[in-house]
Formats: structure tokens, C-alpha cells, sequence
């Protein structure tokens, strides 16, 4: 028996405040789908060259205020980068909060527009801790 990983789905009320955080990310939009009669879009972003690996962005037009909360226990994406420092950085020049800095080189955390939990983990080994990451403290939750 085979098995494939298909996608990981997080519903979004800003579409397009996400889309743009994704970006920051360095994802890019593989797939759009606008259903009318649903009214819903799903749009699918993945890591460059990665196209099998995608976050489907679910956006219900008309809000998600009539859905039930079923608290679904959703813990977090993940994402390997080359640089954690400059990814970071880059973020963080973004206007997004690091909510737990890469203070060992190897590990942060972001949240999406949505409040989804990003993990960003260093490719390879810890770089080397340098500030201002090193001595910054955690924010909220992550």
C-alpha cells in the first residue's frame, strides 16, 4: 500500500494578505481554483520547484462566520531554508513578528495573517548564533 503526500490546507480571511505572506516566504502560486456555485477559491502555493509540496489557501467568499469550530488541533507548516538569519531578516523587515527567534541558528517561528503557526528550520546544520537573533526574546505564542 502506497501512500502520497498530497498538500497541508489552511483556511484564510484575507486572501490576498496571504497570499502575500506566502510570498515572503519565497512560495509561489501553483494553482488557482474559483468555485461559483461553492464560492470558494483555493489557491495553491509551493516552494520553487517544488510543486508537490503545496499549502492550499481555502478562501470562502462569504466568510467562514457559519462554519462550525470544531477545533481541528492544526499545529504548524514547515519549511527548510538556507539561511534562517536572512529569512528572518527579510521577514521581519516585512512587517512580520518572529515569534520565536532563531536564537539557536537553527529554529524560528512566524505566524501567518491567519494565525498559522510557519516553522522555519536551518537546512543543513545550526549556523552560528548571531544578533540581534541571539538575545531576542520569544513573543506570544507560536
Amino acid at each position: 500500500m502506497g501512500i502520497r503526500y498530497l498538500h497541508t490546507m489552511v483556511r484564510v480571511k484575507d486572501l490576498e494578505a496571504s497570499i502575500a505572506f506566502y510570498r515572503l516566504l519565497g512560495l509561489e502560486e501553483t494553482r488557482r481554483y474559483d468555485n461559483e456555485g461553492g464560492r470558494f477559491t483555493l489557491v495553491f502555493m509551493a516552494p520553487p520547484g517544488q510543486p508537490d509540496c503545496p499549502v492550499e489557501l481555502t478562501y470562502n467568499w462569504d466568510g467562514d462566520e457559519g462554519l462550525p469550530s470544531d477545533s481541528r488541533h492544526f499545529g504548524h507548516l514547515a519549511y527548510e531554508v538556507d539561511d534562517i538569519h536572512a529569512i528572518c531578516a527579510h521577514l521581519q523587515a516585512n512587517g512580520v513578528v518572529i515569534n520565536r527567534p532563531p536564537r539557536d541558528g537553527r529554529m524560528a517561528f512566524v505566524r501567518s495573517p491567519d494565525n498559522i503557526s510557519i516553522e522555519l528550520l536551518q537546512k543543513g546544520g545550526a549556523l552560528e548564533p548571531v544578533e540581534p537573533w541571539k538575545s531576542m526574546a520569544s513573543v506570544g505564542h507560536w
